[in-house]
């Protein structure tokens, strides 16, 4: 190997090892790295102020609001004749479970007993976070499963396309709540 006195100079290195060589800042980078300064904490709170946290509670009323209208077209299409009213039961029920599993998550992370506990024993630690949250998904798959294995139960004459249908409409609705955010408070 090489001595500290007769250590190659990064350059002579393979590129994907000069990086390493000068603590993962390559050259191009280290006037970049030196232009970048910390925040203020001044500067974080206004950063705050301007870029407001997101709610699960957003996804949760998109997701209400795709049911809605997914159970919609569905009733469009019995008008047109297209399908019965079991139709329309079995796309609002793909909906619903997707929205009651997800509200139950969102009511689990934000407003639960457990959820006030972890936020009083271990504020801002990310494996009690985690934790949480794994707990919660959990439950949420759990109950997903519960209620797709039941619409046969509840639906008389059940439309699986029409069920797979509403829930692929509404799982859309995460990427909808990402893309569709409301604008940063403060900007000119």
């Amino acid at each position: 190997m090489f001595s500290a006195s007769s250590k190659p100079s990064p350059r002579a290195l393979p590129a994907d090892v000069a990086g390493f060589a000068n603590g993962g800042v390559d050259d191009d980078n280290r006037d970049d790295a030196r232009d970048c300064k910390p925040l203020t904490l001044e500067e974080v709170r206004r950063w705050r102020a301007r870029h407001p946290a997101p709610s699960v509670w957003r996804v949760v009323a998109w997701q209400v609001a795709l049911t809605v209208l997914a159970a919609g077209l569905a009733g469009v299409g019995v008008w047109a004749g297209v399908g019965g009213t079991s139709l329309v039961a079995s796309v609002a029920y793909g909906g619903l479970c997707v929205v009651l599993p997800s509200a139950a998550m969102a009511w689990g992370m934000t407003s639960s007993a457990l959820a006030r506990w972890l936020q009083r024993v271990a504020p801002g630690v990310a494996r009690a976070s985690l934790s949480g949250w794994l707990w919660w998904e959990g439950v949420k798959v759990l109950l997903t499963l519960a209620m797709l294995g039941s619409a046969p139960h509840w639906i008389p004459d059940l439309s699986w396309l029409g069920l797979v249908a509403g829930l692929v409409v509404v799982l859309k609705s995460y990427w909808l709540a990402w893309m569709v955010r409301p604008t940063a408070r403060g900007r000119g």
